[in-house]
């Protein structure tokens, strides 16, 4: 008699059986598939069925099966399922009768012992990202060198109880010639073992409310795994693992508390939610700190370093910039220019290995806050040794790279330096001397008024180059966010341009690209390309026909850079700049790493990287190694084979992205709370089925009208035109619109600002 039995939906289990009542089971299930009574759903199985045994306290289903058979390249044998699930020899004939079942449904195909998935094709294993609304999508795990495809659209009943970041096998099915959706046939791992949320203190136990509203469910806390917090207090749960397989469908899942950071409105705890939403590291562990110790802070001239100490560097960043890994110096020479780009050997402290570069790798790039900054290196290194202040001897990396009287390139070295920086300036500083032409800052500044009459030269040659060859010109505004000493925002603007915002971009391009081309001609192994493919020619189509909506007269050669810059350059300075601007963007692939050279769609660009900021990307860091290795005829060091830290690193990026967004907009709707009844100007930026998206004027602040306070008609949504239209009246609200908004309400809690349309 076996130790386990098969469990049918609607069927309790019990442990009193024989073989006859296996048989009797066995014809019911069958009875049950035919006349459609089964109430539960298989992931691998038909639409509404499912088999499952008990095994001990867990459910061991065809969808367990399914999974291990799928995540073994779609094969396995008998014996290997019954190990992998942890089955003894005594449940050989329930697996069988699994096994048998699948077959039978045409989704395993047999030979011998052996078990094959018949439509490999149909299964992909993907991470969830799930929207409040209840739906999910699915981004989808892609063997390396393969290029990514689109996100999987997984309905809300296909969810089970799979939640935001679970890492999922699915099954893609198509119903009336429709985009395939995925349905969960089994968690292969959850991707959430803690959680930020709101107290609520109770007896015997309180709840935790998941501050981020993809989790619909609160989290149960013993009173005595509370550590002490309080009511509405911002807490960090740890969820119980041995709760996760019955938690969510039993009500509550279960968890304690691992750290209670505070009172949510104080701007500090808002920051330190983000940073364990994300999951970011913000302490550096302590073998870190003794290597660190260990790091000699001397500067010398050593063989195969180029002394560069007399040419005359400088560094130009913003007002509160507290780390400075790029300097550059321009000269005039016969043949037209020669340019310095100096850049922060980072490689010389950090060792491939070591704790520092363990530490590096994990973290992958800094995160910037308006009130904080966790960086990739400690400040020991990012703030002292390799930051390039004035008047300091700093071991460098330099590209030198020569151009024509048209800005052409002419030739391009690289060498490992020592440097001194003669001048810390600033954006403001330099506009002032280059654009306003201030006799008193001038005055401050004598050493440099030719150099940067050079740099300005020699900016505007690159930018013409780059322009003639297609590169895309983005205007999007950058916003600074004022925080006063009392932790309170205080304003929120548009940061201000000027061209010597322009003059190190485009020093830092024409570096990017010269290395980039190197690494290429010399075949160099370990580094990696910043790539950015050609667009989804389908949402080219979808733009250009809202743009010729909007009266725009689109220029021939479609969806080229070019094409784009000459769209760009139609709507500059007009209302509907920064709608093109956001919607070209929205048609764009996502840059990213990777070892294959597919070159910069977006920089028109046949060859491209990250050399620049070593300090706070670990990319640039690998590139300079490369680089290094390729001087010194000597075999690189990687972290990790290329194709794998491309995405990984990638993969980081994106998270540090996002984090830096959501703490801007927790900031924006702090900033706004007290300001409901005021009138604002702004720009719809969106529309949908429910209603309209706006963006102020003067702050960039987002929020959102909701269709039924467009009280004056009853508006229908045309999606492929962006725009709503009354049904009565013919009143058309479309994407580009200025109009003139009253906020209404602020909900921190979801950070959502609503308003309505005076």
């Amino acid at each position: 008699m076996p130790p386990a039995w098969l469990v049918f939906p609607g069927q309790k289990f019990n442990r009193q059986y024989n073989e006859m009542t296996h048989r009797k089971n066995k014809q019911k299930f069958q009875k049950n598939k035919r006349h459609g009574h089964s109430r539960g759903r298989g992931a691998g199985s038909s639409d509404n069925e499912r088999l499952f045994f008990k095994k001990g306290k867990r459910s061991i289903s065809d969808d367990d099966i399914l999974g291990f058979i799928i995540g073994n390249d779609g094969k396995a044998d008998s014996t290997e399922i019954l190990n992998a699930l942890d089955l003894g020899r005594n449940d050989r004939k329930i697996l069988h009768l699994l096994l048998e079942e699948l077959c039978e449904r045409h989704i395993l195909a047999p030979s011998g012992s052996i078990y094959t998935v018949k439509n490999m094709a149909d299964y992909h294993i993907g991470t969830l990202s799930v929207n409040p609304r209840g739906f999910a999508f699915a981004t989808i795990e892609i063997p390396p060198g393969q290029p990514p495809v689109d996100d999987i659209f997984v309905g809300a009943r296909s969810l089970k109880s799979a939640r935001h970041g679970d890492r999922v096998l699915l099954k893609l099915i198509t119903r009336g010639g429709k985009r395939p959706e995925g349905h969960i046939i089994k968690i292969m791992a959850r991707g959430i073992s803690q959680m930020v949320g709101i107290f609520t203190a109770g007896k015997p136990f309180a709840l935790v409310q998941p501050e981020d509203s993809r989790f619909a469910f609160s989290v149960q806390v013993p009173a005595s795994a509370s550590l002490g917090a309080k009511s509405g207090e911002a807490v960090v749960v740890k969820l119980d693992r041995q709760s996760e397989s019955s938690g969510i469908e039993a009500g509550y899942p279960k968890g304690q508390i691992i750290e209670v950071l505070g009172d949510p409105d104080s701007l500090k705890v808002q920051t330190e939610m983000v940073i364990r939403k994300f999951e970011l590291s913000h302490i550096f562990d302590p073998a870190v700190e003794r290597q660190l110790d260990g790091i000699s802070h001397d500067i010398k001239v050593d063989e195969g370093r180029l002394d560069l100490r007399d040419t005359l560097h400088i560094t130009i960043d913003g007002e509160t910039a507290r780390d400075f890994d790029d300097a550059v110096s321009v000269q005039k020479i016969d043949s037209g220019f020669r340019l310095y780009v100096s850049i922060a050997d980072v490689s010389h402290y950090v060792q491939v290995g070591t704790p520092l570069d363990n530490e590096a790798y994990r973290r992958g790039t800094s995160v910037y806050f308006p009130t904080r900054v966790l960086p990739m290196l400690p400040e020991a290194l990012s703030n002292d040794l390799c930051s390039l202040v004035p008047n300091q001897a700093r071991y460098t990396f330099t590209a030198i790279i020569e151009f024509d009287e048209n800005g052409r390139l002419l030739h391009k070295k690289f060498a490992k330096s020592v440097i001194k920086s003669r001048h810390r300036m600033t954006y403001d500083l330099v506009a002032q001397i280059i654009t306003d032409q201030d006799a008193g800052v001038m005055a401050q500044y004598p050493d440099l008024l030719a150099p940067l009459k050079w740099m300005e030269k020699l900016a505007r040659l690159l930018l013409r180059q780059r322009q003639k060859r297609g590169s895309i010109g983005f205007e999007l505004p950058e916003v600074y966010i004022e925080v006063g000493d009392d932790d309170q925002v205080l304003g929120i603007r548009r940061r201000q341009r000027n061209f010597a915002h322009q003059i190190i971009e485009e020093f830092m391009l024409a570096a990017n690209e010269a290395v980039a081309q190197t690494i290429s001609e010399q075949k160099l192994k370990d580094g990696l390309y910043r790539i950015h493919e050609t667009p989804d020619p389908l949402k080219v189509g979808d733009f250009s026909t809202f743009a010729q909506s909007m009266g725009l007269v689109l220029p021939e050669d479609s969806g080229t850079p070019a094409w784009f810059g000459k769209i760009l350059a139609m709507v500059k300075g007009s209302p509907k700049e920064y709608i093109i601007n956001n919607l070209l963007l929205r048609t764009m692939k996502q840059a990213r790493y990777s070892p294959h050279n597919v070159g910069h769609f977006g920089l028109a660009a046949s060859h491209y990287t990250h050399f620049t900021s070593p300090i706070r990307r670990y990319p640039d860091l690998m590139v300079h190694r490369a680089l290094a290795a390729f001087l010194t005829r000597k075999s690189g060091k990687a972290p990790a084979p290329p194709e794998e830290a491309g995405e990984y690193l990638s993969l980081r990026e994106r998270v540090a992205v996002d984090a830096e967004r959501e703490m801007i907009d927790r900031m924006k709707v702090r900033y706004m709370a007290d300001k409901v009844g005021e009138e604002f100007d702004a720009l719809i930026s969106g529309v949908s089925s429910f209603g309209l998206f706006v963006e102020l004027l003067e702050s960039f602040i987002s929020g959102g009208v909701a269709i039924q306070d467009l009280a004056d008609d009853y508006y229908e949504l045309d999606e492929k035109n962006h725009r709503l239209i009354g049904q009565r009246r013919n009143k058309v609200y479309q994407i580009g619109t200025e109009v003139r908004v009253r906020l209404e309400s602020v909900d921190k809690a979801r950070r959502r600002l609503n308003f309505v349309i005076i």
